[in-house]
């Protein structure tokens, strides 16, 4: 049986969703990582590095959050919270 181009289509949108939300999770989660380790090590604490995990852990579901959004069609930019100066 062949696939039709727009299922295969819709297949590699799919996957690429889900590397996309992988990536928002891992990228931050990692570098707020990252600078813990280095700012642990040269201050010589032993506490900074979960801190900055559960920092970039929040920012990585923050990042989820909004391209949920965004997809679901619930999309207001965040600059136009209440920043109708034109109206005036």
């Amino acid at each position: 049986m062949k696939r039709r181009k727009g299922e295969e289509r819709i297949v590699y949108q799919a996957m690429a969703m889900v590397m996309q939300f992988g990536l928002n999770m891992i990228v931050p989660i990692c570098m707020m990582s990252a600078l813990g380790i280095w700012l642990d090590r040269k201050l010589g604490t032993s506490y900074l590095t979960i801190l900055f995990f559960v920092l970039g852990a929040v920012a990585g579901g923050q990042n989820v959050y909004r391209m949920v959004r965004r997809m679901c069609g619930g999309e207001e930019q965040d600059g136009e919270l209440g920043d109708s100066d034109e109206d005036n």
